[in-house]
């Protein structure tokens, strides 16, 4: 069936729902168990609830389902990818048809790096007032049916919630009977999907008329009291977000103040200065709804678009609250989900583009000091997947060393982890630099390195012990302690520690000779692992009852 598999190569794809009647209609079918995430969301610290200010992305390409409906990838050059997920706490897939259900490839990736996903269900126009009339103004049993299969559609496809945008004026019955609608999907959706949320769209006011707010007031208040949040329109003024952040009271981190990077209408800033209505928005204590950042790729072109990426995310940094990794195992090759070639084991296997998002690895931070660092990702090598990532920077006169943090963790230490590291150090004296990993704790006076008689570190800080060869029973596992080939090198670690809480994880580059000269580096790094020796020890459970079924030979 077309909906399903596209029609010019039989592949599996991702689809929406146009209408009511499809809606209505909609049933799980064997056909599209391709568009099942297959990533749970996985854990963050602090939780999304945690009353800080939150950041949601709202994606807007195009009309969307672009090559990210291929579920199995493409052979697309230059595709648009997100990967700053560690700034961000919740990503929208927005359309103009009626049920946006993402696909599937977006939820994956967001899922691995701790993202829940929203679709978006849309009314507009004469068409959105019929459809809106038909299933508000038409009572109980039938906004009731429209919220269960919504809140079915989410939890089948394994994705966490809605965006709900009625962008057409309503008639009394149906507006009467809006806040019941949104109370009811709430409900339905909160008990169908752990963790799942509604988010309603500064438009339709409780008069029923269209009429954009751009704040909180007693206009909207009544919807945003029915669902999870409150995503505003992107015309405000400050004086609208101090009337805003009174209004809000203890829900303030609930209301996500528009920012559209296209600045479309009478906006503070856009483009390269959205960190202009980004630091104003913080100021108040709200949280932030950063409209159609695909302006990097579709304005700036393709061409270096990942430098402007870095550069878009970059000047935002400081006001993006970031997630931390709160689980273990913690491996990552810092693939895209893209490439111009596929590589194994640092080989290029097939030099040939490709795009697929739910090959995306967990991404780490990417730390910018101008003039001093830049994190980015090199397409041209790689030790597994699609790309590394690059380290360029300087030691400065007189130091001895740089760290570049990579990840923020907060979980309990187990007794003891194993550490791999792969990297290539580029330029023209790489035998001038050693790398190395660096673990920090959070501050306690009960943690301490391997045995009760050490002392505990200064700063929390500490260097894993290299090992030379993989413990026995372990070798086949670590083989990466001596697997580094086509120039890559390869280091196992291991550290002992009790009672402490890790906090992070980052890489150290020193020099071998301190000089007083600036010293550029170059480093690329193609994996990392961080392992709980207990697990790894342990044997994994065997699978069982395996099933195959849509193969398609060719």
């Amino acid at each position: 069936p077309a909906r399903y598999f596209d029609t010019k190569t039989t592949e599996p794809i991702s689809f929406f729902l146009t209408g009511l009647e499809e809606l209505l209609a909609w049933q799980p079918n064997s056909n599209d168990e391709f568009n099942v995430s297959a990533v749970p969301l996985a854990k963050r610290q602090p939780p999304l609830q945690s009353g800080r200010p939150r950041t949601l992305v709202c994606h807007d390409m195009r009309g969307g389902y672009l090559e990210d409906r291929f579920i199995q990838g493409s052979a697309t050059s230059d595709p648009y990818v997100f990967y700053h997920w560690r700034y961000i706490d919740i990503f929208v897939y927005f359309s103009h048809h009626t049920v946006t259900i993402p696909p599937v490839v977006w939820t994956n990736a967001a899922h691995r790096n701790s993202v829940p996903v929203l679709g978006t269900f849309i009314t507009e126009w004469t068409d959105g007032e019929k459809l809106c009339e038909a299933f508000l103004a038409g009572g109980e049993e039938a906004y009731g049916a429209v919220a269960e299969q919504l809140a079915r559609i989410a939890q089948h496809y394994r994705f966490d919630g809605w965006l709900i945008n009625i962008e057409n004026t309503l008639s009394a019955v149906a507006v009467g009977n809006l806040p019941f609608f949104l109370q009811e999907l709430t409900a339905r959706v909160h008990s169908a999907v752990p963790g799942g949320l509604v988010i309603w769209y500064d438009s339709v006011v409780k008069d029923g008329t269209l009429r954009w707010q751009n704040e909180l007031n007693d206009q909207n208040m009544i919807f945003f009291d029915s669902c999870d949040g409150l995503f505003t329109n992107y015309n405000w003024k400050e004086e609208q977000l101090e009337l805003t952040q009174r209004l809000a009271g203890p829900r303030l981190n609930d209301v996500y103040v528009g920012i559209d990077v296209f600045g479309r209408g009478d906006v503070i800033g856009s483009g390269f200065d959205t960190d202009k209505p980004l630091r104003l928005i913080r100021q108040y204590g709200l949280s932030a709804a950063i409209f159609a950042p695909g302006w990097v790729y579709e304005h700036l072109g393709k061409e270096n678009f990942l430098q402007n990426e870095n550069r878009f995310w970059g000047l935002l940094a400081e006001y993006l609250p970031t997630h931390s990794i709160c689980t273990l195992p913690l491996t990552t090759s810092f693939s895209l989900g893209m490439g111009t070639s596929t590589f194994l084991d640092g080989k290029d296997e097939d030099s040939g583009p490709w795009y697929d998002l739910s090959a995306q690895d967990i991404q780490p931070l990417y730390p910018e000091q101008p003039g001093m660092l830049n994190t980015s990702c090199s397409l041209q090598d790689a030790w597994c997947g699609g790309s590394s990532l690059q380290l360029q920077g300087i030691i400065p006169p007189g130091e001895e060393r740089v760290a570049v943090r990579l990840f923020s963790l907060q979980m309990p230490a187990p007794p003891k982890i194993f550490l791999t590291l792969l990297y290539k150090l580029e330029g023209p004296q790489p035998d001038d630099f050693t790398v190395a990993l660096e673990v920090t704790t959070w501050d306690s006076g009960f943690c301490f390195e391997g045995n009760p008689t050490s002392l505990p570190e200064p700063n929390g800080r500490y260097y894993p012990r290299f090992l030379p060869a993989p413990p026995p029973g372990l070798t086949r596992l670590l083989a990466a302690c001596r697997r580094g080939s086509y120039g890559w090198t390869s280091r196992c670690y291991e550290l002992e520690l009790q009672d402490c809480s890790l906090r992070d994880l980052s890489l150290i580059v020193s020099r071998q000779q301190p000089s007083l000269q600036e010293t550029p580096f170059t480093c690329l790094l193609g994996e990392i692992r961080v392992l709980d020796t207990a697990s790894v020890a342990a044997s994994p459970p065997q699978v069982q009852g395996v099933t195959a079924s849509q193969l398609w030979w060719q």
